[in-house]
């Protein structure tokens, strides 16, 4: 059977941290699979502590360049996810623009390093705000609309290898990304009937701003044993996974290719999780 050239075409995907890295990644994939594209980043610092610098209103300007290159349409606001009344309002304005939400990719997410006791409660609650309730805030901005369109739909959150396999110096970044992976599939039994699914992500070491953040080896030059539970996995690794082998994934979970997967874990780590 010939796969359709467009498998996406008619759809509309809502991404968050839509500016670099996976997110702008996730959104050229869509498009080129026949999407449009809703697109949100708060393109300015959202933790303090994080060891990269943060996405900037310009990276979002390429983000949207280079999706119209692909003959694709794109709503892109600076929007932080933590802002639930600003998702409210482009989740609204996509559904006045393109008439329909069928797949959400909550992408965006921050990581940075400290053992739990030591960490500050700010940076404590930045870590959880961003990756954990900032996806709620994305879910609840979004799946009314899913709802009462009627169309079903793919939710697709990117958790982490970490959200599977703890790993020391990052415990918060931990709690916040396993904490996806509960709110994933209670979202999927109760979106179920609607014919919605709802899936995670858990990539390892890929190749944007937040895996090159070169703070982790200060983290592991303190404390030598925590480096081995990071192992590089079963497949070789020469180098950090570039975001496109994830947006992949992505975009066969978005697709009807994927028809019978709800509530599931995908990993994207070359074995991590098995070693």
């Amino acid at each position: 059977m010939t796969e359709p050239i467009a498998p996406l075409a008619g759809k509309v995907a809502y991404v968050t941290g839509a500016a670099r890295g996976q997110g702008r990644s996730h959104c050229i994939r869509l498009a080129r699979a026949g999407a449009d594209i809703v697109a949100i980043d708060a393109c300015a610092p959202v933790a303090e502590h994080n060891g990269y610098p943060p996405a900037l209103p310009e990276d979002l300007a390429e983000t949207v360049n280079l999706v119209e290159g692909e003959g694709r349409k794109i709503l892109a606001e600076e929007v932080d996810v933590r802002d639930l009344a600003g998702q409210q309002r482009v989740a609204s304005n996509a559904i006045e623009q393109f008439g329909r939400l069928d797949i959400v990719v909550a992408n965006a997410g921050v990581l940075n390093w400290g053992r739990l006791w030591e960490i500050s409660a700010q940076q404590w609650q930045e870590i959880l705000d961003t990756n954990l309730t900032g996806v709620w805030n994305t879910v609840k901005s979004v799946v009314p609309h899913m709802i009462a369109a009627g169309n079903g739909g793919s939710i697709i959150n990117i958790s982490s290898a970490a959200g599977i396999k703890a790993v020391p110096g990052c415990g918060h970044y931990c709690a916040s990304k396993f904490g996806v992976v509960g709110l994933t599939n209670s979202l999927a039994v109760e979106l179920g009937e609607y014919g919605i699914r709802v899936n995670s992500v858990h990539p390892y070491g890929t190749d944007t701003p937040m895996g090159n953040d070169l703070s982790m080896y200060q983290t592991f030059q303190d404390h030598p044993t925590y480096i081995y539970s990071f192992s590089p996995g079963a497949l070789p690794t020469e180098s950090l996974a570039a975001p496109d082998l994830v947006s992949d994934i992505v975009v066969w979970l978005a697709s009807d290719a994927s028809s019978l997967i709800t509530a599931a874990q995908i990993p994207a780590d070359k074995g991590y999780l098995k070693i």
